[in-house]
């Protein structure tokens, strides 16, 4: 069974990145206030990102992933910047300092 894993923008500007078997589903249970607890304090939501896998394994290791990037690389991520993902991975923000903030 196929799986994603999705990035959405809360509410108060930051991101929820999760995985599901059904992305639909999911989201509506997200808007309706029955997804994760931060979710649920942080409506509405806006998916703006997800991948498609082919099992719901692999979707979740991609999630845990991308829980671990700071802001900057996930908006990379969001907004295709595939070439600036390096880059991103050694803790430096496009200003060349560090970058340690995960939302």
């Amino acid at each position: 069974m196929k799986g994603f894993m999705y990035i959405l923008r809360c509410s108060n500007g930051k991101y929820y990145t999760g995985s599901t078997k059904d992305l639909d589903l999911r989201l509506a249970q997200h808007q309706a206030g029955e997804g994760a607890n931060y979710t649920k304090s942080h409506l509405p939501v806006k998916l703006v990102y997800f991948e498609e896998f082919q099992n719901i394994a692999d979707a979740f290791q991609r999630e845990k992933q991308v829980q671990g990037w700071n802001r900057a690389k996930k908006e990379a991520l969001i907004n295709g910047e595939y070439d600036k993902l390096p880059e991103l991975s050694n803790g430096k923000n496009s200003n060349g300092k560090n970058s340690n903030t995960n939302d």
